[in-house]
């Protein structure tokens, strides 16, 4: 049994840092913004975490597969981007996906831990 866990994605826009000095001129807006992106960015990391860690105590970590693109564009990742051209490129992206490496300890791709 393999758990496959299909993550949504998300864009580089998330990995943005703040000083303290730009965090002292926000408004309430951007605050509750960026209190969004780190909440929802949060409960995915802390879920996979959770996971692989479970998995690795049961000796089980082949059984579990996070498969994630953390590098998309604000407008490949916007909701209502149903365009011809976004479907097209999200699709290339999960492809490309398949291509990658699983982890940095494990030089499996993702393409071939599914297979297994």
């Amino acid at each position: 049994m393999l758990l496959l866990s299909l993550g949504t994605g998300t864009n580089s826009e998330f990995y943005e840092t703040y000083t303290a000095e730009e965090a002292a001129k926000w408004a309430i807006f951007r605050w509750m913004s960026v209190i969004q992106k780190m909440t929802n960015a949060a409960s995915s990391y802390m879920t996979d975490y959770y996971l692989s860690t479970t998995f690795q105590a049961l000796d089980s970590q082949n059984n579990y597969l996070r498969v994630q693109e953390n590098a998309l564009t604000v407008s490949t990742t916007a909701m209502d981007n149903a365009t011809e051209a976004n479907m097209k490129l999200l699709v290339q992206v999960g492809e490309n996906l398949l291509k990658k490496q699983n982890s940095k300890e494990d030089p499996e791709t993702n393409e071939e831990a599914l297979k297994r």
